[in-house]
């Protein structure tokens, strides 16, 4: 099916045609956020996250893809693919998003119900809504938006991940087992966000990030603290004091061998805007040292995801013999990520106190990114992002953040343009409770990728 056309649509017309195309992107975005798309099944059955890919493939169907598949990865998520044909002789762009979604945390402190799309405060309220099943919704309208201007005009292939949350890195595996599979002129992954609402920014750097799996055990079993504690070895003492080496007194990261002192050039972040998209509460200081871009960009940094020991309620006098803890730890580009690693395994198997046994296991990994900004698609990026938003220049900014599967397709396809853009603002508060998308910027967005796709493709005639 050819949906190209020769004649450039006007911008006025086609962002009218997004405009009316909201109503559609709510009801659909409400279906979407409605399936419980946790990609681990400890926590929710592996029916929603196939209902998920199932909903966005029969979308790719109706809107005339061919070669719609499910791919079955190797971390047993499924991918949905879909290709939709547009002149023999234009460039093929590639529109990455994902379907899967971060757990919901403390379901009591939403103020809506997580997986019903609630619309409170001129913004759509539930888990995915930004990150990533905005982003879905987003390639499905301007797609829709060209095709009512006369067509698309550029080959267009679709992914929609699986698993990118949990970076178990299903996605990356099958790309390179398949490299024909995504081939491209140009990737647009959707699924990165403006600096601050708008102020359309296109992301240029990405954190890397390794995950890793920490065992301490001291004893047989746990013992009476008041007849053993003071000599026997406490195990969740003994992690706390490994983990509490990870950082400096100011909070900073410090792994021995990890460099942790590099600076961040371009855009920045300035400390009051921070600590309020962050929500810091008055009188706690921020961690760590140099501008907050260098802390959040330029530098690794090292977070407690959660520790298995006993919950307060119901805890027993007792001393433990075992805990553990999963980490994670952000790696900037320019650092591999696999060193990385090994540096932190290292550096915990050292600072472990009192001879205690240690074991740790690596359960995800992703490089860091770095996109060449300088390439011809930022420029009919630019253009498309000075029309959708009026007086407005696009700023380039990182992103402390991981998407593993860039620096797969930038090794993969090392002459392919790879572009950022999102949903994913400050206010948008993603993987915490009561994440939300702005409505004005999905619609802004849309705009922006038709126009780019529009200028794309004349860039390459």
């Amino acid at each position: 099916m050819d949906t190209s056309s020769s004649r450039l649509p006007d911008p006025a017309a086609l962002a009218t045609t997004v405009a009316s195309l909201q109503s559609r992107a709510r009801t659909e975005l409400a279906e979407l956020v409605a399936f419980k798309s946790v990609a681990d099944e400890a926590q929710f059955p592996k029916s929603e996250c196939e209902g998920a890919a199932k909903w966005v493939a029969d979308a790719l169907c109706a809107e005339g893809f061919e070669d719609v598949a499910l791919l079955d990865t190797p971390d047993g998520t499924q991918s949905v693919y879909g290709c939709l044909p547009g002149p023999a002789d234009a460039p093929t762009v590639l529109l990455y998003a994902h379907y899967d979604v971060q757990p919901t945390l403390d379901e009591a402190a939403w103020i809506s119900p997580p997986f019903e799309l609630t619309e409170r405060d001129g913004r759509w309220y539930g888990r995915g809504a930004a990150d990533c099943k905005g982003g879905v919704i987003m390639h499905l309208n301007a797609l829709r938006a060209l095709k009512a201007h006369g067509g698309v005009p550029v080959n267009v292939k679709v992914i929609v991940e699986g698993s990118e949350e949990q970076g178990t890195g299903g996605l990356e595996r099958y790309a390179e087992a398949h490299p024909e599979l995504l081939t491209a002129d140009a990737i647009v992954i959707g699924d990165a966000g403006n600096f601050r609402v708008g102020l359309p920014t296109v992301t240029a750097t990405l954190r890397g990030m390794t995950l890793v799996r920490v065992q301490v055990d001291t004893l047989e079993g746990n013992l009476h603290s008041g007849q053993f504690g003071g000599a026997a070895p406490d195990a969740l003492a003994a992690l706390i004091r490994a983990l509490d080496s990870l950082r400096a007194e100011d909070g900073s990261t410090t792994v021995d061998g990890l460099a942790a002192d590099e600076s961040w050039s371009g855009l920045q972040y300035p400390e009051e805007h921070f600590r309020e998209d962050a929500k810091v509460l008055d009188g706690v200081e921020l961690i760590g040292s140099g501008t907050v871009a260098d802390r959040l960009w330029a530098r690794p940094a090292v977070t407690v995801l959660g520790i298995d020991c006993p919950p307060v309620v119901g805890a027993t006098p007792s001393v433990h013999a075992s805990a553990r803890a999963l980490i994670s730890l952000r790696v900037p580009p320019g650092q591999d990520a696999a060193q990385a690693t090994r540096l932190l395994v290292a550096h915990l198997e050292k600072h472990v106190p009192w001879g205690a046994r240690i074991a740790l296991e690596q359960v995800g990994q992703g490089q860091a990114f770095q996109a060449d900004t300088a390439s011809p698609a930022y420029a009919s990026m630019a253009e498309a992002m000075r029309v959708a938003y009026p007086g407005e220049e696009m700023q380039t900014a990182g992103m402390g953040g991981s998407i593993p599967l860039c620096n797969t397709l930038s090794t993969l396809y090392p002459d392919t343009e790879i572009l950022l853009i999102g949903l994913s603002e400050p206010e948008a508060q993603i993987h915490a409770v009561n994440e939300s998308v702005s409505p004005q910027e999905l619609e802004r967005l849309t705009l922006t990728e038709a126009l780019f796709l529009t200028n794309y493709a004349a860039s390459k005639r």
